[in-house]
This record gives structure tokens, C-alpha cells and sequence, in this order.
């Protein structure tokens, strides 16, 4: 059968013309932000890219149809009405059953490399999760990653996950990291996670140079552009190492295992931290769609 991929007008417009793109997920705005304020961060996203000479494309799955860019009506479905998140392997099910969902990192590049988009902006990119030695818990983001060639803007991973391997697992995967202004790996909400990174652009001219050079060698793997918040903008250090520890012991006591640990562990760090995470979280956000902008004009130009 034909391909249920819906292009939105403007977003064909800008890759028939080659005038710069960039992807936006929504999972973020169905479960990653509370209501009402999830629909004003989403047009404030859309409006950032808009204000930056840029076509958004968020990305969403509605009535069994894969859509790369939204109305505002439809923007406005995915913030008010709940639907499941939907990875890459729910794709096909989504679309046969002719359902809804928010799209994750994963089934995001997905859709926007089906829709010929090469910029994609998130938060954070999924890992490897705590204990997976025990539980094989990856998130398939990294999978994706592998043979998808998405250049995805992120604040590293969340420190809830193991860094050190996820890091370990890119590098297995042939996904180039590439530290944006650093040369360490930022944690989501903090700059610097510990870890530091092999390699460092510094501009978007930089990102642009080595997507077109991964094309030039036919490999078919994403970039992870690792943008870290500025230290004046990151979680207060200490309040985060508190918070993480309580929710992680929080989270063994009550032998919480698999796909309940992740909202768990987020929603305890937005507890304890007195919502201070969730307003970073919108900050992280903002400064990787600004970053992700770049990167699309100067793909654009290429």
C-alpha cells in the first residue's frame, strides 16, 4: 500500500526548495509537560524556529496517518487528548489499527527521514537504562540511531540512565557524538555529566561539514549533536544529586522494574526538586531548537 505519510504543505515547500527544516518530537508535548502549559511550549517551539527564518515539523501519528509538520488544530489534539507514546515498533501498529500517538526520538527520526528531513531537535536523547546488565533495558532511540541519518540536537541523556554505557553503546552502534562548544558530555539537566567526548564542533557550519562527508562515505547512521545548557541555566548541582538519589532508592523500594522506572524516576525528580526540573527542562528544549536551527541553515546552504 501507499505510504500514510503526510507532508505538511509548508514543510514540502521548504525541502522542495531547499530552504532548512527541523523536526520536532511529541512525545514532550503529550507526556512531557503538564497541561495547559505543554500547548504554549509547543507553539513557543514552533514560533522560535518560525522567528529564525526555519520550517517546524513536529511529528506526531493521527488516525493512522504518519504526519511531518501540524496544524495548530492538530498541535493543539496532541497536548489536549491523551494518546499513547509511540516507538519505532509501534509504528505499524498505530497504522494498521488507524490510531493516534506522540512520537518519541526514535519513531520521530523515523518519520522525518521517511518525510526527507535531516534536523531534528530534542531534550534528551533515550540510553541505557540503570542495572541493564540485568534487565536489558535500552531504549531503542540508540537502535535507530544506527541506520537512520537524523542529526538530532540533544542535552546528552537524563542522568537517571547509565551514561558511561550509553555512550559505550554509541560507540558500538558507528553513531558519531559530537560535543557542541564542549568537549563533555552534558546530563540533561546538568552541563557536564563526567564523561568526556572524542570530538568538538564549535559551529553549525562544523555539523553541516560532517553530515555531508557521513553522505559522501554512504553511511546510513544519525549524529548525536550533544548541546549542554549553559552552567548558569543547569539544575542547581546539589539539589540534582539529592533528587536523583532519593528517586532512584525511592524507585528500588518499591521494586519497580522495566518501562515503570523511567516516569517514575521523572516524575519523583519533578517532585523533589520543587518543579525547578520541568522549568529546565523547557530551557534545555529552547536552547537545542536555537542550536538545531543553525545546523538546518547551514545544511541548507551546502
Amino acid at each position: 500500500m501507499d505510504l500514510p505519510l503526510d507532508i505538511a504543505p509548508q514543510v514540502a515547500a521548504a525541502i522542495a526548495d531547499r530552504r532548512p527544516v527541523v523536526a520536532l518530537e511529541s512525545t514532550i508535548i503529550s507526556h512531557g509537560l503538564p497541561r495547559p502549559d505543554n500547548l504554549a511550549a509547543a507553539r513557543r517551539f514552533e514560533q522560535i524556529l518560525a522567528d529564525l527564518g526555519v520550517v517546524a515539523a513536529t511529528v506526531a501519528v493521527l488516525d493512522g496517518r504518519l504526519k511531518a509538520g501540524l496544524t495548530d488544530d492538530e498541535l493543539q489534539r496532541i497536548a489536549d487528548v491523551d494518546v499513547p507514546k509511540l516507538s519505532v515498533r509501534d509504528l505499524p501498529i498505530a497504522l494498521g489499527r488507524g490510531s493516534s500517538g506522540a512520537t518519541t526520538v526514535a519513531a520521530t527520526s523515523v518519520i522525518a527521514d521517511l518525510a526527507g528531513i535531516r534536523v531534528f531537535a530534542t531534550g534528551g536523547l533515550g540510553g541505557v537504562h540503570r542495572k541493564a546488565a540485568e534487565s536489558f533495558d535500552e531504549s531503542a532511540d540508540l537502535s535507530v540511531l544506527a541506520h537512520v541519518p537524523i542529526t538530532v540536537v540533544s542535552a546528552g541523556v537524563k542522568s537517571i540512565l547509565d551514561i558511561g554505557a550509553t555512550l559505550e553503546r554509541l560507540e558500538t552502534l558507528s553513531v558519531p557524538v559530537l560535543g557542541y562548544g564542549t568537549d563533555r558530555f552534558p546530563s540533561f539537566w546538568l552541563t557536564d555529566s563526567g564523561h568526556e567526548l572524542d570530538w568538538r564542533v564549535d559551529t553549525p557550519a562544523e555539523v553541516a561539514a560532517v553530515m555531508a562527508a557521513r553522505d559522501g562515505l554512504g553511511q546510513r547512521a544519525g549524529i548525536v549533536v550533544a548541546n549542554p545548557l549553559p552552567e548558569g541555566q543547569q539544575l542547581d548541582p546539589a539539589v540534582h544529586d539529592r533528587a536523583l538519589t532519593d528517586a532512584l532508592r525511592m524507585a528500588d523500594e518499591q521494586g519497580l522494574v522495566g518501562k515503570d522506572v523511567t516516569p517514575f524516576l521523572l516524575q519523583k525528580i519533578v517532585d523533589l526538586t520543587g518543579g525547578d526540573s520541568l522549568a529546565v527542562n523547557l530551557l534545555i528544549a529552547e536552547n537545542n531548537i536555537r542550536v538545531a536551527a543553525g545546523i538546518a541553515q547551514a545544511w541548507a546552504v551546502r
